[in-house]
């Protein structure tokens, strides 16, 4: 046998799983061709594709959920280690101590946990008692501490399987508490599973038989109805809902708010969570532990204190490393952070596109004048208002009327039904800009009258409606103006656009804010997320602790609790400071910028489309001759326009930015943009094909099918004449089944080259 007329697929099939298979490992623990990423969500405009998703050839597995090595195949026209550095990379992602490459002469190991390389022969690769004898070896684990790190995973036919990267938050969590580790931290973006990932570790701990009696706390009842009707669904039997200061000791996992287990000061009574002994609960579970609990003035820490002997789980997504706020000191440094970014590269959650409207109130300030009165008659106190101050002690009816339009043109170019949430200074900054977009929108709340609507933490009506606006059924409420009520928890996977008119004082709430709309639902429509920006608080991008962990505060650890702490604030409250309203004069958008994720997932970049793919297309193709040369290798064109996908480039995106080229072929649009070439329409090149009579050598019968293939090739493109399915469709049908007019050139061998010099034809003078 020639290993080297093989392809990868063969040396996969005839030599490496064999070797695997050898060595005793069974097909259970082994999975093939196994996608770990989804690939990145790359939109212009409008239009919308993925990458390719990170692809594995072999994981194996110790245990269900619990891989142990990886391997790249590669053929054997390649080096034994040819796949070795992407073995290596994907091993690092998915956290494996092992990872091979091969050529199926031979294996090369490289060993995470002593750094060592070594070559093994194909029926020498390692055992799975081998590899798990090394990996508890090198990671200290006892005999007494396996059942517990071996925990399985929960599965049914309703739950998702959990995604690599919640694994790995699982797993090293388990393997923490198996340590004797009480105190835990684990940073996942918002919108990637974090009550999933903390519904598996109670499974999973509880299977262990470690841990009997759990505690689940959040600050908001909806997080905590989330929790229960969703991922905590398969606990139902086991489960209950702390109500009316009552802790029912009948029950395994207790789902409460703060605010359930301590007593309002003024009622003078002992605190309801002292209703059990403090050894009751094993495992706490405190969700947005950036909220509440993490403040060491809060009334709600002596929760955590007073069940101080059971383990204690942090989950959020924006760690808080502030002085009498530091999650950090309470829990420890993180087992696990999953970024926003990461999320994004892994194409788990939605990349945004940053609109910035600068308005000229805004960059100039304003200074009423000697005496000026705003339109309650008051006398405006003389001083400088700036940016900060707007929406908080002074507000310009104008100003408010330019938000309102842009808000309102935003939704005509991007959909007008897009779940959008407004943030504005306070409830009456909400309320002002609810009844200007009521007006702008008139048609929709004819439809609807809850097109539009106010939710915030004073307005019950607006509240009721909370649960119909994180439905991604329900259509209505479809914009919604807010103050601090949703800028935190609740779970709008829908929600396209988020709109910033208020001032950002702090990096957890710009996260937390933004957190709103990273989910991603493709199959609602939902590629991206759009935000629109009237305060530069997206500036935030670019600051380096936007998607990192922030470092402990100086000076040492945060201060101290007092012994009788007041609870903190509600999350929103009416205005009770005196706001200055002025109509305003002159006030304008002076200027807008568009700007995007750069494609190395760091810096924003300005959105120009003909710029950026002109940049891109000269970074994978050096000259208007290597353009073409890759063209003409390509056996399907489908491969050039898939490989552009890397570089971040949409042919559809060009087109739409540039009319002139709607009806331009693919290879036109390329060098047009990237060469300066004149660009042909997809119908000249044809008539050009037909000038030259070339079909003049076929018979009647073979012409006309090449004439119609021509013709649908000037209408759709020559992705659509690469189709393997067009001789199934409409105009073929009428001459014969495809066996039928394959026949016509003498056989499928034929067909194809007949195919082949049409494209060549069609490309003949550039070529």
């Amino acid at each position: 046998m020639d290993k080297k007329s093989l392809t990868e697929a063969d040396i996969r099939s005839k030599f490496i799983d064999p070797a695997i298979l050898h060595s005793g490992w069974t097909e259970s623990q082994i999975r093939r061709e196994h996608y770990f990423t989804d690939g990145r969500v790359i939109f212009i405009g409008q239009n919308h594709d993925r990458q390719k998703g990170k692809k594995a050839d072999y994981i194996l597995y110790r245990a269900n959920n619990l891989p142990i090595a990886i391997v790249e195949a590669k053929d054997n026209n390649k080096p034994v280690g040819g796949g070795m550095q992407q073995a290596m990379e994907y091993a690092q992602i998915l956290n494996l101590p092992f990872a091979y490459s091969s050529n199926g002469d031979r294996f090369v190991e490289h060993d995470f946990l002593t750094g060592e390389e070594r070559t093994i022969e194909m029926d020498a690769f390692p055992t799975p008692a081998e590899l798990i004898h090394r990996w508890q070896t090198a990671k200290g684990f006892t005999e007494k501490q396996m059942p517990i790190i071996d925990a399985p995973y929960y599965f049914d036919a309703y739950t998702h399987e959990p995604r690599y990267y919640q694994i790995e938050a699982v797993n090293n969590t388990i393997e923490a508490i198996a340590r004797g580790q009480n105190r835990i931290l684990i940073v996942m973006a918002t919108g990637t599973g974090k009550t999933v990932t903390a519904f598996q570790i109670i499974h999973r701990l509880r299977a262990a038989g470690l841990k009997k009696k759990i505690l689940y706390l959040a600050d908001r009842n909806i997080l905590i109805d989330q929790t229960m009707t969703q991922d905590f669904r398969p606990f139902k039997k086991v489960m209950t809902k702390v109500q009316d200061a009552t802790i029912d000791s009948a029950y395994e996992i207790y789902m409460a708010l703060y605010h359930q287990l301590v007593a309002k000061e003024e009622d003078n009574k002992p605190d309801p969570f002292t209703q059990v002994k403090p050894d009751f609960f094993d495992l706490i579970i405190v969700d947005e532990c950036h909220r509440g609990s993490a403040k060491d003035d809060s009334a709600w820490r002596k929760v955590l204190e007073y069940f101080s002997s059971a383990t204690q789980i942090g989950m959020t997504a924006t760690p808080k490393a502030e002085t009498g706020a530091n999650n950090l000191d309470y829990f420890g440094t993180p087992v696990y952070t999953y970024s926003l970014l990461q999320g994004i590269q892994d194409g788990f959650l939605a990349p945004y596109r940053v609109t910035n409207s600068f308005i000229s109130i805004d960059l100039q300030g304003f200074t009423p004048e000697e005496d000026e009165r705003d339109l309650l008659g008051r006398e405006i106190e003389q001083r400088l208002y700036e940016r900060k101050d707007i929406g908080r002690n002074i507000a310009f009816i104008k100003r408010r009327e330019i938000v309102a339009h842009r808000i309102t043109k935003m939704l005509q170019q991007i959909g007008r039904m897009t779940k959008t949430i407004v943030f504005c200074s306070d409830t009456e900054e909400a309320e002002a800009m609810r009844e200007l977009l009521v007006t702008l929108n008139a048609d929709l709340c004819r439809k609807n009258p809850n097109y539009v609507m106010r939710i915030t933490g004073d307005d019950a009506a607006g509240k009721k409606q909370l649960d119909n606006f994180i439905d991604v059924d329900a259509l209505y409420p479809t914009v919604v103006t807010t103050s601090e009520l949703l800028a935190t928890g609740v779970d709008c996977k829908t929600c396209g656009l988020i709109v910033i008119d208020k001032e950002i004082g702090s990096m957890t709430e710009f996260k937390q804010i933004i957190g709103r709309g990273t989910r991603l639902r493709t199959d609602k429509g939902k590629w991206h997320l759009e935000i629109l920006d009237f305060r530069n608080a997206t500036a935030k991008f670019k600051d380096p602790e936007f998607d990192g962990d922030p470092e402990p505060p100086q000076g040492g650890t945060a201060t101290k609790r007092p012994k009788s702490p007041m609870p903190p604030a509600p999350p929103e409250s009416p205005v009770h400071h005196e706001k200055y309203v002025v109509d305003g004069e002159n006030i304008t958008i002076n200027t807008e910028i568009v700007s995007v994720l750069g494609e190395d997932g760091k810096t924003m970049r300005v959105e120009n489309v003909r710029d950026f793919t002109r940049r891109q297309l000269r970074k994978r193709y050096a000259s208007l001759q290597d353009f073409i040369r890759n063209w003409s290798a390509a056996d399907r064109k489908k491969a050039i326009v898939d490989e552009l996908k890397e570089y971040n480039i949409l042919i559809d995106a060009v087109r739409e930015k540039n009319p002139a080229l709607a009806n331009a072929d693919i290879f036109d649009i390329i060098c047009h943009v990237a060469f300066d070439q004149p660009a042909l329409t997809r119908r000249e090149r044809a008539n050009n094909v037909i000038k030259r009579n070339y079909f003049a050598k076929y018979e009647a019968p073979a012409r006309r099918v090449l004439e119609e293939l021509l013709d649908k090739y000037a209408d759709y493109g020559i992705l659509n004449l690469e189709d393997p399915d067009i001789l199934d469709h409409e105009p073929f049908c009428e001459i014969g089944k495809p066996q039928k007019i394959v026949k016509l050139f003498g056989g499928m061998q034929n067909f194809v080259q007949a195919m082949k010099e049409l494209e060549s034809e069609i490309y003949k003078q550039a070529i």
